[in-house]
């Protein structure tokens, strides 16, 4: 768990970098990385909640924290949003489902484009649900 928790971070860091975010805001990408990488984690595990229910809490605290990380620094949200959700994003079962679309394998096709639309949905719903909050609960008093 561990170096999940290390990867995600890195990854986030490095998506940053590609993001052309400021170096100054790296480490706050790659705590808020690594936190919904764990809870999505803690989520699927331990709670025994499905992939997309998993991915939906742990975008929720993303982009809570992604808020907070914005008024703390002055900055856009989205600069720590999009970096944050980065390792939650379904690139495997996208590329699953691109593959075995090409092997004609439909019916696994399917299943993980399905996975991978449940996913993202649960992505856009966490988002929107944390952008409802009014902004004056994440001022800093």
């Amino acid at each position: 768990m561990i170096w999940e928790l290390i990867s995600a971070a890195v990854g986030t860091v490095a998506f940053s970098l590609l993001f052309g975010v400021p170096k100054k805001y790296y480490v706050h990408c790659g705590c808020i990385g690594a936190a919904g990488w764990f809870l999505y984690k803690v989520m699927l595990v331990n709670v025994g909640l499905s992939i997309a229910a998993s991915v939906f809490f742990a975008t929720v605290l993303v982009v809570l924290l992604s808020r907070y990380a914005a008024v703390f620094e002055k900055c856009p949200a989205t600069v720590f949003m999009i970096t944050g959700i980065f390792p939650l994003v379904p690139g495997a079962q996208i590329y699953w489902a691109t593959y075995y679309l090409v092997t004609d394998n439909l019916y696994k096709a399917f299943d993980s484009g399905f996975l991978a639309l449940k996913i993202m949905i649960a992505i856009v719903l966490g988002i929107v649900v944390v952008f409802e909050i009014p902004y004056k609960f994440f001022k800093i008093r």
